[in-house]
């Protein structure tokens, strides 16, 4: 065990000491941020602050849930940034032209066509930024191109558009158009300009748009290759390792009966209901969030001719939906924490209920608070910079305003010292369970102090700057330490059901996070390929990405194992659907964290897929599949430890549980994973602009593909409302059964 606590403090330190480095790389080589843009006349097209002011007016009308920004935010909306810089090539060109280039320049001769191009590309490509002034100069035909663009942004952002579910009056201030102009004129610059002494743009030549030369860098095909190699590798090694690891055989007796029956329930304890409920009620807000925010797909203004987007649009539904998910997912797994703590150290600590009462008063606050402001933020009604500390910070996933931020922080901290409280006096007990307890401890803290990079940048902050930030938040907190957490908490249930020894489960689970943690920790980057990042980020990104994959690729021994343990005794049956919610945790790890991720994560896959329909389907089978299950479950389990007599009619929970997960894939099969292959084809094929366009998501071929979501949204949405209603009556009705047909029950089963 000893060498397992080498092993996992060993790749934690030297993880960290590779990410920050790489960090310190990244920050050093950002794309500049220009004082002003001067055209080669000495006309002052973007005055002092103007990208940075544009950058907060785009964040304060949803940001990254209104189109996207280098790949990153929502997909009914163009990606801004190759929107900008193919708008402003076609201008330049048709100018060039006299007017007869067109929207594709079929109707020159190719050698016009090819002069034209080259010398376009010569225009773009050449870095004209000046470090001692902090200014670009331009030719003279970008600022006539940027205020033609102005024009256009103006009339979408004004007046709406249904195309791209944007409600009238999104923004309609001229001075603020200008200066979202000029932050997406900016995006456009970096990602068309040579770093210096170099032959690739800031964002490593992303948007694919080969009209400026963009088109994917040697080191995005190289890494690629690399990052196989070592898949592979790694596959092959993890083999050799399964297939010569044995484990001790586990001589311990499950005992004849469930030790829950009998424990009692403590006051803190039974106070993690409320969570449970409020879980419930969120996940069933999500979905309908999620059903209003993908129709906008195919009506943009409203729902059904309902003029929705008046008063709820677009942006507020995306919001909600993603942050929701992240809402109750985390209360889930807080308040199983908070149940489990009574049993890591046999007692109730004294005001542990008060405790858990405050955390979730303080949480109620933080979800709702935040909901109101975000949506008061899109609609204008924050004066000043209140946007930023109440409402919209318009970083996905990390939308709500600083102060609920900030707040939501103060809450994990409370919620680990409630945890620490129960942990710290069991760790005095030298016996099987104190590395299981001390490694629960550990990702607990890992989960509390986590979340605190949300809080490392600023309003006006380097938008590079703020995307490493966020992918620690999105990346380290959910995908590897709530990964590892995950892989504790059931090892620790098994363990309370005495079904395995404290031991080995502290053993599988510090070996799991190790692996775990060797790829995750640095896999963070693989989100940063072209995100104003040097090679390093993409070369790193590439390689531990590809680490990360490898141990999903045997989640099938954790799906057998927990099979197995379920087996062992006939009164292990009522845990058969928990179990079943452990399996599918499994599946969804290597379909949607495993396959769907890899299919996007290699840097020439992530060129041409970042941002389309292929991201939001390995979004919704990792986030869902594998951490919104296992919630599910860990309710399910405290429910069960709550009333372990009670004996559970499983018809509409097993009707649950397979609605919500053949709903799930189908959603992905026939709807997702079409539309982002079709818009991969056309990424690769015109350009990452065109696979955004609404010329292209607008064909009936697109929107009859959106439309055959209904199939497995329906199918989802029904198994949730049957798996609400289940857990609402066991958490809000008693069993009241007589003590002698409960133990005639429990004979029977």
């Amino acid at each position: 065990m000893k060498k397992l606590w080498i092993l996992l403090a060993a790749v934690f330190v030297i993880s960290f000491a590779i990410l920050g480095w790489v960090g310190s790389e990244i920050f050093r080589q950002v794309p500049p941020i220009p004082r002003q843009v001067v055209t080669t006349d000495g006309r002052v097209m973007i005055p002092e602050e103007s990208v940075s002011t544009g950058q907060n007016v785009w964040q304060a009308m949803g940001g990254m849930q209104v189109g996207s920004i280098w790949g990153h935010g929502s997909y009914v909306a163009p990606d801004w940034t190759a929107d900008y810089l193919h708008r402003e090539s076609i201008f330049i060109l048709n100018e060039w032209s006299g007017g007869r280039y067109g929207k594709d320049g079929s109707s020159l001769p190719s050698e016009e066509k090819a002069a034209l191009r080259q010398r376009l590309q010569d225009l773009m490509r050449t870095n004209t930024y000046n470090e001692v002034n902090g200014s670009i100069t331009v030719d003279p035909i970008r600022a006539r191109a940027f205020e033609d663009n102005l024009k256009h942004y103006t009339d979408i952002f004004s007046n709406g558009s249904d195309d791209y579910a944007i409600q009238r009056n999104a923004q309609s201030d001229p001075a603020k158009l200008r200066d979202l102009n000029a932050f997406f004129f900016w995006t456009a610059w970096a990602s068309a300009a040579n770093r210096p002494n170099n032959t690739i743009s800031y964002t490593s030549n992303f948007p694919s748009e080969p009209l400026v030369g963009n088109v994917p860098t040697s080191s995005a095909i190289v890494w690629t290759g690399v990052s196989v190699i070592m898949l592979i590798a790694s596959i092959g090694g993890m083999v050799w390792f399964y297939a010569g690891w044995r484990r001790e055989q586990d001589d311990h007796d499950t005992p004849e009966s469930d030790p829950l029956i009998g424990a009692g329930v403590t006051p803190s304890q039974k106070a993690t209901v409320k969570y449970f409920v409020v879980v419930s009620l969120l996940f069933l807000l999500q979905i309908a969030m999620g059903i209003i925010t993908a129709h906008y797909g195919v009506e943009g203004g409203g729902l059904y001719g309902i003029p929705l987007a008046e008063y709820l649009p677009y942006v507020v539904t995306r919001t909600w939906h993603t942050q929701l998910g992240i809402f109750w997912i985390a209360t889930a797994w807080l308040a199983a924490g908070l149940y489990i703590a009574p049993y890591i150290c046999g007692y109730e600590p004294k005001f542990q209920r008060l405790g858990v009462n405050l955390l979730f008063g303080a949480l109620l606050v933080v979800v709702l608070g935040s909901m109101a402001g975000q949506w008061m933020s899109v609609m204008h009604l924050l004066p000043g910079d209140l946007w930023f500390w109440f409402g919209h910070q318009g970083y996905e996933y990390v939308d709500l305003g600083r102060v609920w931020q900030a707040a939501l922080f103060v809450g994990l901290l409370l919620w680990l010292f409630l945890i620490a409280r129960s942990a710290i006096p069991a760790l005095k007990r030298n016996d099987g369970s104190r590395s299981l307890v001390l490694l629960y401890l550990f990702t607990t803290a890992g989960i509390a102090f986590f979340y605190a990079p949300g809080l490392f940048w600023g309003m006006r902050s380097h938008l590079t700057v703020v995307e490493y930030w966020r992918w620690w938040v999105v990346h380290l907190w959910v995908e590897g330490f709530f990964e590892v957490f995950a892989t504790v908490v059931i090892a620790f249930l098994f363990a309370r059901l005495r079904v395995i020894r404290a031991d080995h489960a502290a053993y599988a689970a510090l070996l799991s996070g190790a692996i775990y943690l060797s790829g995750g920790i640095i896999g963070t980057l693989h989100h940063l390929y072209f995100a104003g990042t040097p090679t390093v980020a993409l070369a790193f990104g590439a390689v531990f990405s590809a680490l990360e994959i490898v141990p999903l690729v045997f989640v099938g021994y954790e799906a057998l194992e927990n099979i197995r343990h379920s087996q062992a005794k006939p009164w292990l049956a009522q845990y058969k659907w928990i179990v079943y919610f452990f399996v599918a945790v499994a599946f969804w790890n290597l379909v949607g964290a495993g396959v769907f991720g890899f299919m996007i994560n290699p840097p020439i896959a992530l060129y041409y897929m970042q941002g389309l329909n292929t991201t939001a389907v390995h979004a919704h089978g990792a986030l869902y599949g594998v951490y919104g299950t296992l919630g599910l479950a860990l309710l399910l389990f405290c429910m069960r430890a709550m009333q372990p007599e009670r004996k559970w009619n499983t018809k509409l929970l097993g009707f649950a549980f397979w609605s919500i997960n053949i709903g799930m894939f189908l959603e992905l099969m026939l709807s997702l994973l079409p539309i982002g292959l079709l818009q991969t084809y056309q990424s690769v094929n015109v350009g990452y602009w065109s696979a955004r366009s609404p010329e292209f998501m607008q064909t009936d071929l697109m929107q009859f593909l959106r439309w055959m979501r209904m199939v497995g949204d329906t199918i989802f949405a029904i198994g949730a409302v049957a798996f609400v209603w289940f857990a609402m009556k066991m958490m809000l009705t008693r069993d009241v059964r007589s003590e002698g047909e409960k133990i005639e029950d429990l004979a029977a089963s």
